[in-house]
């Protein structure tokens, strides 16, 4: 790390992407510090302009107001596919009428802006309007929220690779990306995953590594902020050593491609899983461990130009997001870290709704209660006192696809 740590210093001065890119160009994930050497050429390039042109000032700007403090990110981008699943628990069909009902009882929850900076929408949902006919961004942009959308087409298989995937979307991406900022939307979300049991081999993440790059890269081009997303799926039984280990080796790698694309630092999200052992491990690890290990990796590999941290949940609990969130900020960290939660936000939102219009204002309450939650642990005040055991229970599915 020293060699990377010199680099660091001599380029502050420079653009936020140029320290990443003298580290990563030289002093490659496994290679020896020995034999480490600059190169005057690959700074150069690194430090070109980026590509974001115009709209830099706008996406530092939206960057910094999703990253406000006391507030995180809702995510409500699932596929229709998967939005259907959480709609089948409750016993309802799945419908465009349903999907509408259901994301608009969360997205017109009274005060949600109080805890809530950003959310991220799936295409359908980004062009859909409230029953009354109010479009669900104007909707967000009353409360202060930002819209934002998904923008990935989804995992398939990656020939040549141990059973791994690939993220889809980079065709086509940029005109879409256009649309969806005039309809509205200033933040992206791609999601790509690293599975642990499966490797990860070095096909895989480097594939993961140049798609978050490409899209982060396009995705700026058209006045969206990209929240970059490389998933270490929870799957597997290893320790937390082991997780640490990958989850340093991913990042390493996909900060080398952002700063090779000129992608503006100050003007991205990031959305990584917390260090955690494998859900099939047979230790769990408390919050405290979580948030040290956790803040390793972040403190070794983001460089605190990067504006916000927004962590998903992948499985854990309600609860567990809530109180490993909490532990991480109780001190200061060079970025704000936060939250962007699916089902640890959902989940008692669904379960209390029902599909019933008459549980509606309970159902909303319940979100707020949870979005509360999290607002507090963005702060580091959050207290595990009142929670139920309903929030407590483990969300963990194996191979789970979204």
């Amino acid at each position: 790390m020293a060699a990377a740590c010199t680099g660091f210093v001599k380029l502050n001065s420079l653009s936020s992407s140029s320290w990443i890119a003298q580290q990563s160009s030289n002093h490659r994930p496994g290679s020896s510090s020995a034999t480490y050497q600059p190169s005057r050429s690959r700074v150069s390039v690194a430090v070109k302009a980026s590509s974001s042109g115009s709209y830099t000032d706008e996406l530092v700007k939206t960057a910094k107001s999703i990253a406000s403090p006391g507030r995180g990110i809702l995510a409500i981008d699932e596929s229709n596919a998967t939005c259907g699943k959480r709609l089948a628990s409750i016993g309802l069909d799945n419908t465009e009428v349903n999907r509408q009902a259901y994301r608009q009882l969360l997205l017109t929850a009274p005060g949600l802006g109080k805890y809530i900076s950003g959310a991220i929408l799936f295409e359908e949902t980004l062009y859909q309007s409230t029953t009354d006919g109010k479009k669900f961004v104007d909707c967000l942009r009353d409360e202060n929220i930002v819209p934002g959308i998904k923008v990935d087409k989804g995992l398939s298989p990656l020939p040549g690779s141990n059973n791994e995937s690939w993220c889809q979307g980079l065709d086509g991406l940029a005109s879409r990306s256009a649309e969806y900022y005039k309809q509205g939307a200033r933040f992206a979300k791609w999601r790509t995953v690293v599975s642990i049991p499966c490797g990860p081999s070095a096909l895989a993440v480097k594939e993961a590594a140049w798609g978050l790059a490409r899209y982060a890269a396009i995705s700026q081009d058209n006045g969206l902020v990209p929240i970059v997303e490389p998933e270490i799926l929870l799957d597997g039984d290893h320790p937390i050593e082991r997780t640490l280990e990958v989850a340093e080796r991913v990042w390493a790698e996909v900060f080398y491609y952002l700063a090779e694309n000129n992608v503006v630092f100050e003007g991205i999200l990031l959305k990584p899983s917390m260090v955690t052992p494998g859900a099939e491990h047979k230790e769990k690890a408390s919050p405290e461990t979580i948030a040290k290990y956790t803040l390793t990796m972040l403190g070794r590999r983001v460089p605190p130009a990067v504006p916000g941290i927004m962590f998903l949940s992948g499985g854990q609990s309600e609860a567990e997001a809530t109180l490993n969130l909490n532990a991480m900020n109780q001190s200061p960290n060079p970025w704000h870290v936060s939250f962007s939660y699916a089902r640890a936000l959902q989940n008692s939102v669904l379960k209390t709704w029902q599909g019933r219009p008459e549980n509606a204002e309970a159902a909303q309450k319940a979100l707020l209660v949870r979005a509360k939650a999290n607002s507090l642990a963005q702060l580091g005040k959050y207290s595990a006192e009142d929670e139920s055991e309903e929030s407590k229970k483990g969300m963990f599915v194996k191979g789970y696809t979204y």
